[in-house]
């Protein structure tokens, strides 16, 4: 019988968002593809220093640890757009780290996002803004991973801990739009009209509602999976995000609405191993203190970030 990916948690990365493959793309980026090539065969044994998205990964993968192997609930697949001859340097890197990834995909620079869905992938994490606004449009939660110090690379705990942001991220950018059109009373004023009515789901309301699936599974002893909701709402406008939550008959374990003010900070406390948000202006700082990767929307790209 053919290995079913259907009931598990799929995570896609391609390796510069699990490897610190800066230094390679600079190659690539300056003296073209065939110098990429030849310096990739070059280092095959190299070792390669972990990326912003190894954190998460590896945590991930450590759930697995709780379930026999006909039953584990995290699937890790490489897609990349190297071919396969590269791939050898990046299977050594998997095999020096220890993680437990078999399953790839080297398409030598065709576009990734076409095989999203016949991977069964709920999260694809990449360093290409192009290959993220690509997988959305196909329906998959997508983020681009964002450059870090090492200092972040150091998990807290075995815990994954992933935080998400609300508006353009588990919801739709519908507010969000009003709040960039119209301003904050507008934007309260909408809201307020509108609290009974769920929040439409955004393109990461899927990936919440599989690892709820999967915290259910840990009901009478401590999850591997805790999850945050950080958001720039407050009173008035948080009731309406209590309310869509219960709707969809999900849970986040932790919630902080912060009126506006810094998110990093909170995020460094709850120890994120990811935190997912649509706006520079908190990616920016976020980036420095916990990995965080940006979810690209092309209806908000017209519109300044506040």
């Amino acid at each position: 019988m053919a290995y079913n990916l259907k009931d598990k948690l799929v995570v896609a990365v391609s390796s510069r968002a699990l490897f610190d493959l800066e230094t390679e793309n600079k190659i690539f980026e300056e003296k073209g593809l065939d110098e990429y090539y030849s310096y990739q065969l070059e280092n095959e044994n190299s070792p390669i220093s972990k990326g912003t998205g190894f954190r998460l990964i590896e945590n991930l993968l450590k759930i697995n640890r709780h379930f026999s192997e006909k039953e584990k609930q995290v699937e890790v697949i490489i897609l990349s757009k190297n071919n396969a001859v590269i791939s050898l340097r990046i299977t050594n890197a998997i095999n020096e780290y220890k993680l437990d990834i078999g399953r790839s995909g080297w398409t030598s620079g065709r576009d990734l996002s076409s095989y999203l869905q016949a991977f069964k992938v709920d999260l694809f994490l990449s360093a290409n803004d192009a290959d993220v606004a690509n997988a959305i449009k196909n329906g998959v939660a997508a983020a681009k991973i964002l450059p870090t110090g090492k200092d972040v690379h150091s998990s807290l705990g075995d815990q994954v801990r992933i935080a998400f942001d609300g508006d353009a991220v588990l919801f739709s950018e519908e507010s969000e739009l009003i709040y960039k059109e119209h301003g904050l009373e507008a934007f309260i004023e909408h809201e307020q009209q509108n609290r009974d009515k769920a929040l439409e789901k955004g393109p990461f309301a899927k990936l919440l509602l599989t690892i709820s699936a999967i915290q259910e599974k840990f009901k009478d002893k401590e999850s591997p999976i805790r999850t945050a909701l950080v958001t720039a709402r407050s009173a008035p406008t948080h009731e309406r995000v209590i309310k869509t939550l219960n709707v969809w008959g999900v849970r986040v374990d932790e919630a902080f609405f912060l009126g506006g003010s810094e998110k990093y900070e909170v995020l460094k406390a709850f120890g994120a191993d990811i935190f997912f948000d649509d706006q520079d202006v908190h990616l920016e700082l976020s980036s420095s203190v916990v990995p965080s990767a940006k979810v690209i929307h092309k209806s908000l790209e017209a519109h300044q970030k506040p």
